[in-house]
């Protein structure tokens, strides 16, 4: 029963949002991602990093090219993703979103569009522009894209709407 006591009445607001509304807050108030690639002896590497979402389909990140994570996306772009909100309690739902995606370092002539869109959100106690200029030789550090192709969520197994049972993904349209 819902708080004013009348069946199927949700809970709270969180409650009464959608599937695609909760992937995209946890994605619009998370700021790491975790992500998938793969190793050259074919050994599944996870790594955190701190991301910029222009939208829901398109992720920026920095970092070196000598990173093992970004030496596997230049050999094999396709990567998966997680966000999730580690702030939850034990026992809470889980709040994740799970991405498919291709990757790539964004190309020197891109930078100057890129990396304002990257930076504009993100890094809100910097008072200043972040320089692009840190970005470009000789500066290690590089800008990183990830172009999702499928969003999905998690879903708990006793979710009302959508559970079987056993907890699982569902693919979503953000």
């Amino acid at each position: 029963m819902g708080q004013d006591g009348g069946a199927g009445t949700p809970h709270s607001i969180e409650d009464a949002m959608t599937l695609e509304d909760n992937a995209r807050h946890v994605i619009d108030t998370t700021r790491y991602m975790s992500l998938g690639t793969v190793d050259p002896d074919g050994r599944a590497r996870v790594s955190p990093v701190y991301y910029a979402p222009d939208g829901y389909d398109v992720f920026y990140w920095m970092s070196v090219p000598e990173a093992q994570h970004s030496q596997n996306i230049e050999r094999q772009p396709e990567m998966s993703v997680v966000i999730f909100d580690s702030t939850q309690p034990v026992g809470s739902d889980i709040r994740a979103v799970y991405l498919k995606a291709t990757a790539g370092r964004v190309p020197d002539d891109e930078l100057a569009v890129c990396a304002p869109i990257a930076c504009r959100v993100r890094f809100p106690e910097r008072t200043e522009p972040f320089p692009v200029e840190w970005l470009y030789p000789p500066e290690r550090l590089r800008l990183w894209r990830a172009r999702v192709t499928e969003h999905s969520v998690h879903v708990r197994g006793s979710d009302p709407e959508y559970g079987t049972g056993i907890d699982s993904r569902r693919v979503v349209t953000l």
